[in-house]
C-alpha cells in the first residue's frame, strides 16, 4: 500500500519568489484538463467505439483530478490510476482496431505523465517507487488480457511515467539541497557572529577581572599592614582592618578561581598588566613602521582603567583593519577629553560656566581613528581566515562602558572609527 503523505495545503512551486513561477503549475494543469477532457471523449467514442456516457465519465475521472494534483498530487493519482485501469477494462468490451493503443490511449498517457511529474516534485523517493511499481504492475497485468497481443508500445505508460517520476524527484531533491545549503550558510554566519561576540565578552571579562583583582590585592595588603604602618590603633579599629583583609583575601581567591575558568590555555600572555592610554603611542609607532604614516594626537588625562583599556583595544582593532584593508594609507589617531556640547558644566546653553551647575552628562574620552584611501588597491587579502566580525568587539566594549560608537566609510574612500567613552563613574554602565 502506498503511504499517504501528511497534508500539504501549499501548491506546487508555492515557495518560488516570482509570481509567474508560482502560477505555472495551475496554468499547466488547467491547459491539460481543458485539452484532455473533450479529446478523451471524442477518441473513446469515435475511434474506440465506447459508449458516450461511459466515455464521458472516464474522461472526467481521468482529466479533472489534474487540477487537484497542483495541491494534492498523491490523492489525484489514486483517482486517475483507478480511472485509467477501469478505462482499459472498459475497452475490452468493444471491438477496436489493432493499430490503436491499449491498455492506455495516448491522451491518458499525456495526463498520467503530467501527474507523475507533479508527484515527483512533491513526494519522497519511497512513494515515487511504489507509484512506479503500481503502474508497471497494472501495465503488465493488463497485458495478459490484451485483445490483439502485446508489444513494446503497450509499455509506454510505464516507461514515460518512470521518466517523469525520476525527473520530478531529481528537481525536488536539487531544490531541497539548495534550500538546506542556504539555511546552513545563514546559520553558520549567525554562529560565527555569536562566537566572535562571546569570545570578545570573555576576553573583556578576563581583562576587567585583572583590573579588579589588582585593586583587591592592594586593599588586602593595605588592610594587613595597617597595624604596622599606623601607630596606636585602637583594638576595635585593628579588628576592623583584620576583618577587611580577611574578606578581601576571600574575595580575591574567588575571583582567581573565576579567572581560571575564563582563561584558556593559550591566554598566558594576558597575565601582564593591561594596556591603557599610555600604551597607545607605542601601538601607533609599531603600526607606522609596518604600513605607513600614522599621525597621533595623544591625551594625558587620567581615565578609569576600564575606559583606558577599551580605548586601547578600539585603536588596536581600527589600526589592524587599516593594515588589512588599506595598507599604506595615511592614518590619523587622536585622543581627546571634552564635555558634550550643551551638557551641564560646558558653559553652553544657558550662559553658565564650569561648576555653575551639576548633573549627568560629564566628560567623555573621544577616540578617533581615520584613514585615507590606500595609495594602491590591495593586491589581495593580507591575512586568510579572518572572522569578518572585528567591529563586534568594538561595539561590545563601548556598550559595556556606556559609550557610543560611530563607524563607516568616508566619501573619499577612507574609513572612520569614532568612539566616545564616559569618564565619570556614574556615567559608566
Amino acid at each position: 500500500m502506498i503511504p499517504v503523505e501528511a497534508e500539504r495545503p501549499r501548491a506546487l512551486l508555492a515557495g518560488a519568489s516570482r509570481r509567474w513561477v508560482r502560477m505555472l503549475p495551475w496554468a499547466v494543469a488547467f491547459v491539460l484538463c481543458v485539452a484532455l477532457l473533450p479529446t478523451t471523449i471524442v477518441v473513446l467514442t469515435a475511434d474506440y467505439g465506447l459508449n458516450g456516457g461511459l466515455a464521458s465519465a472516464l474522461a472526467v475521472a481521468q482529466a479533472a483530478p489534474l487540477l487537484l494534483a497542483v495541491v494534492r498530487p498523491l490523492q489525484a493519482w489514486y483517482v486517475v490510476f483507478v480511472a485509467d485501469v477501469a478505462g482499459a477494462l472498459a475497452l475490452l468490451t468493444v471491438d477496436f482496431q489493432e493499430r490503436l493503443l491499449w491498455p492506455f490511449p495516448p491522451m491518458e498517457i499525456v495526463g498520467y505523465v503530467g501527474l507523475c511529474l507533479a508527484l515527483g516534485l512533491r513526494e519522497r523517493r519511497r512513494t515515487l517507487l511504489l507509484v512506479w511499481l503500481a503502474t508497471a504492475g497494472a501495465n503488465v497485468g493488463l497485458g495478459f488480457a490484451a485483445p490483439h497481443g502485446t508489444g513494446a508500445k503497450d509499455l509506454l505508460l510505464t516507461i514515460l511515467g518512470g521518466v517523469a517520476l525520476l525527473l520530478g524527484g531529481a528537481l525536488r531533491e536539487r531544490y531541497e539541497v539548495q534550500r538546506r545549503l542556504a539555511e546552513q550558510e545563514t546559520i553558520s554566519e549567525a554562529e560565527r557572529g555569536r562566537r566572535t561576540l562571546l569570545e570578545e565578552r570573555a576576553r573583556i571579562a578576563r581583562e576587567l577581572h585583572d583590573v579588579v583583582a589588582h585593586h583587591m590585592s592592594v586593599i588586602t595588603v593595605q588592610a594587613d599592614t595597617a597595624e604596622y604602618r599606623l601607630a596606636a590603633l585602637p583594638p576595635d579599629v585593628r579588628e576592623e582592618f583584620t576583618s577587611i583583609a580577611a574578606t578581601a583575601r576571600e574575595s580575591l581567591g574567588e575571583m582567581r578561581r573565576l579567572l581560571g575558568v575564563l582563561r584558556n590555555e593559550e591566554a598566558h600572555g594576558e597575565l601582564v598588566p593591561q594596556p591603557g592610554l599610555a600604551q597607545i603611542g607605542q601601538l601607533v609607532e609599531a603600526t607606522a613602521r609596518t604600513v605607513g604614516p600614522v599621525d597621533f594626537t595623544p591625551c594625558d588625562a587620567e581615565v578609569p582603567e576600564a575606559v583606558g583599556l577599551s580605548a586601547y583595544r578600539i585603536v588596536q582593532e581600527a589600526l589592524a583593519n587599516v593594515v588589512r584593508h588599506a595598507p599604506g594609507a595615511a592614518t590619523h589617531v587622536s585622543l581627546s577629553v571634552a564635555r558634550p556640547a550643551g551638557a551641564p558644566g560646558d558653559g553652553q546653553g544657558d550662559g553658565q560656566t564650569d561648576g555653575q551647575r551639576e548633573g549627568p552628562g560629564g566628560e567623555r574620552l573621544t577616540v578617533l581613528v581615520v584613514n585615507e584611501p590606500p595609495p594602491e588597491p590591495p593586491a589581495g587579502p593580507l591575512e586568510v581566515g579572518g572572522t569578518g566580525h572585528g567591529l563586534v568587539g568594538m561595539r561590545e566594549r563601548v556598550r559595556l562602558v556606556g559609550g557610543t560608537l560611530d563607524v563607516g566609510p568616508l566619501p573619499d574612500g577612507g574609513f572612520r572609527v569614532a568612539a566616545q567613552l564616559p569618564l565619570t563613574e556614574e556615567d559608566i554602565t
